[in-house]
């Protein structure tokens, strides 16, 4: 009896690593000290120290029962962009500059070409928000994973000077809100996707005029990565006074974490178009308007807070950065929360 008979394939492991590099090594920047395969990696601080209070702002999640679609269509070369995404987009929201990004990958059995697909997702996502990929973990773990599954979770570090966070403090009664937009569903409620849905490849790979393209392509687009977005509207001399992530609980868990004690967030619905996406899921799925906003991002992937005199600047520098901005609502003054009207 050896490892192998027991499920676990070291040479396989090894043959991973070797596919990986070249996608790994299109995301080094100067700071990064060490080499692919080392115990840890190893990133330079030395660039920051002219910030008066460099501070660390770091974020860590998955991408979640999305990974059910890529199995059933077998494509696995943008879900690691959506792991990325879920990271340093918090970090981005914090108004931090991410710097690093590690993986972790665990599967039922290790298929050096899949698990090399896999990375080359995380590699893009890394080269989007311009962080380096400087380590991971691959566990192969036969009987707890099926042989054609995987999970697939991240944690990214960024640096932001300490009077440079956003943190919603001094959000104001008249500011502006400005929203990005999504690229779809991105990687949140996908346990109701899935009720919505058939999850059977006939379906899913199903073209609809109404989306211009397969149930499939619209449901697996990768999360759009929104630092380039924000460096490029702090560039334009903008100071981001608020900014929300839309991720899980939609507008109305999100949208309040931005907001400052005694400031109420109102938000028009009709300001932008929702994508053909959501109309579909909530049309198919018979699922409430409330309950849509309550779970999705509805077509707006981040919302910024900035005082009314800087809308037009922050809308140029957004879409010079090529996303597309709109005016979604304003700040009042009134009980901490989100309206939608």
């Amino acid at each position: 009896m050896d490892y192998k008979h027991a499920g676990v394939d070291i040479e396989a492991g090894y043959k991973s690593v070797e596919l990986m590099k070249k996608h790994v090594q299109q995301t080094m920047r100067p700071e990064v000290l060490t080499n692919l395969g080392g115990f840890s990696g190893a990133f330079s601080m030395e660039k920051f120290k002219d910030m008066e209070k460099p501070t660390l702002v770091s974020g860590t999640d998955g991408v979640g029962t999305k990974l059910k679609l890529a199995f059933l269509l077998d494509k696995h070369n943008t879900i690691g962009i959506d792991c990325v995404a879920m990271c340093v987009n918090d970090i981005a929201c914090a108004g931090g500059e991410p710097l690093f990004f590690l993986d972790y990958i665990a599967c039922g059995k290790n298929f050096p070409e899949k698990i090399a697909e896999i990375v080359s997702g995380v590699a893009d996502g890394c080269i989007q928000s311009d962080a380096a990929l400087i380590g991971g973990e691959t566990a192969e773990m036969p009987g707890f994973y099926p042989e054609d599954e995987y999970d697939l979770a991240g944690f990214a570090v960024g640096v932001v000077d300490e009077k440079d966070i956003i943190t919603g403090a001094d959000l104001q009664a008249g500011d502006v809100l400005i929203g990005m937009a999504s690229s779809g569903v991105h990687s949140n409620g996908f346990s109701l996707v899935r009720k919505i849905f058939k999850m059977e490849k006939e379906t899913l790979n199903t073209y609809h005029d109404e989306l211009g393209k397969t149930l499939g392509e619209a449901l697996l687009a990768p999360t759009k990565i929104y630092v380039k977005a924000l460096r490029a509207v702090k560039e334009a001399g903008v100071r981001i006074k608020a900014c929300s992530h839309i991720t899980g609980g939609g507008f109305y868990e999100n949208v309040p974490r931005m907001l400052p004690e005694g400031k109420h967030a109102v938000i028009e619905k009709n300001s932008y178009e929702v994508p053909a996406i959501f109309k579909m899921m909530a049309r198919e799925g018979q699922v409430e308007e409330k309950m849509m906003y309550n779970t999705y991002n509805m077509g707006i992937g981040m919302v910024l807070g900035v005082n009314a005199a800087d809308v037009e600047k922050t809308i140029e520098a957004i879409r010079a950065a090529g996303e597309t901005a709109y005016v979604i609502g304003k700040v009042e003054d009134g009980e901490k929360g989100v309206t939608l009207c």
